[in-house]
């Protein structure tokens, strides 16, 4: 995944969403668009569900980062939802969040502080990334992200105006002396860094402890925020946890966490939030009544009910065991499918796998792999939609979260399928 060579992106080259047979960008003399729309990239991940959708057959799925749906606590959602939700529930509520829910993030999700004024409640993880880029980045600011990293996120800081500096990920998350070196190349200072310092999506890579700390140095050296998204971190299921960003500096105003319910209790309830000094609390409810006065309310009283009766815990300590099984059976059918064909990376939790071509299967392009694997009947997401400058083209990214180890295996087999035409096609 290494590579020192600098990428600074403004707005993306590459077709937005180039599985999803979406058409190009707007005709401008026919619209009066906005200069911030030449930033909007969009998402292939999100896309790619669409285009599963419009599939007529039989497609096992790695490619969307959702939790698996036999795993989602469906009926006991469903008994709480017809318990708890009075007339009440279904009017607005308040910007910042709903108190009880507010109350129990606070409590039980928080490490650091408990102070309740830290927290405001989002519309999933995804409003919490575009919050802080709304209110730190100008159009113009250089902003730092992994490589490969979520694109949405990067995404979102493009569709502000920044300007994207990539920075490569190895083993132990992001790589801090090429971090240095980057940043010192471009002349300028970063006015954020976003990272996913727990298995991180899409190399399931752990930041180690000490680059934590050397990133928080150079976080206040520099004056730039640390945008910590961590939708995974919950869901560590061998090795050593990693202390925190606020473990490590607790109360730090240079740390923006952002967090969500999507991959511990259900992506299509959207409730998430974020832990901020209690500073920007005004300006984060102003920015987020502009966008939807306030989140889902019914889902903030099943979330929060559902956590106050006390089954979370055998819940998430559920989701562990699954998901190491699941990961280690499509480790299993990548030795048996693919073998020294490829290489992957070895998360100790999370949702994926980063997978990257070698010796003459390099020469494969993970986006035309994409295209032939779909018709063979398997899905993931190729390298170059992990990157803003389109790198990767010899990687991508499996979830092993979604699929039963049986499926899993299916879908391996596929895939050794559909690489063995796409070497046809470049051997020719």
């Amino acid at each position: 995944m290494t590579s020192t060579t600098p990428h600074i992106t403004t707005v993306r080259s590459l077709d937005p969403n180039p599985t999803a047979g979406i058409s190009g960008p707007a005709d401008k003399g026919l619209f009066p668009l906005a200069s911030r729309a030449d930033g909007l990239v969009g998402s292939v991940i999100d896309s790619s569900t669409s285009l599963l959708a419009a599939q007529t057959h039989d497609i096992v799925r790695f490619a969307m980062g959702a939790p698996a749906a036999e795993v989602i606590p469906t009926e006991e959602f469903r008994q709480i939802a017809g318990e708890v939700l009075t007339d009440a529930s279904f009017t607005y509520g308040a910007t910042e969040g709903e108190p009880d829910l507010i109350t129990t993030v606070t409590e039980q999700f928080s490490s650091g502080s408990t102070d309740p004024e830290r927290i405001v409640i989002t519309s999933g993880g995804m409003q919490g990334l575009d919050l802080a880029f709304k209110l730190f980045t100008d159009p113009g600011d250089l902003v730092v992200v992994e490589s490969p990293t979520y694109t949405n996120g990067s995404g979102t800081a493009l569709s502000y105006g920044a300007d994207v500096l990539e920075v490569p990920v190895d083993d132990n998350g992001m790589d801090i002396d090429a971090l240095e070196t980057l940043v010192a190349e471009t002349g300028r200072t970063p006015r954020m860094i976003y990272t996913i310092p727990n298995f991180q999506n899409p190399s399931g890579a752990t930041l180690s402890e000490d680059r934590r700390r050397r990133l928080l140095n150079l976080a206040h050296q520099w004056g730039a925020m640390i945008l910590d998204d961590d939708p995974y971190g919950a869901l560590r299921f061998s090795g050593d946890p990693v202390p925190g960003f606020r473990e490590i500096s607790p109360d730090d105003p240079l740390i923006f966490s952002v967090r969500t319910f999507s991959k511990i209790l259900a992506p299509g309830l959207r409730v998430g939030w974020i832990n901020a000094d209690p500073r920007l609390r005004s300006l984060l409810i102003a920015g987020k009544q502009a966008m939807d006065t306030c989140a889902n309310v019914p889902a903030q009283h099943i979330i929060n009910a559902y956590i106050a009766r006390g089954g979370y815990g055998e819940h998430l300590a559920g989701l562990r065991t699954e998901y190491k099984r699941r990961k280690e059976a499509m480790d299993a059918s990548i030795a048996r499918h693919l073998g020294d064909r490829v290489r992957t990376t070895d998360p100790d939790g999370g949702f994926f796998l980063w997978v990257t071509l070698q010796g003459d299967d390099a020469r494969v392009s993970s986006s035309r792999l994409f295209e032939i694997a779909l018709a063979e009947g398997v899905a993931f997401i190729p390298g170059p939609a992990l990157s803003p400058s389109g790198q990767f083209e010899d990687a991508f990214r499996l979830c092993f979260a979604s699929s039963t180890p049986e499926r899993t295996e299916e879908g391996l087999q596929r895939l050794a399928r559909a690489l063995e035409i796409a070497r046809k096609e470049v051997d020719g």
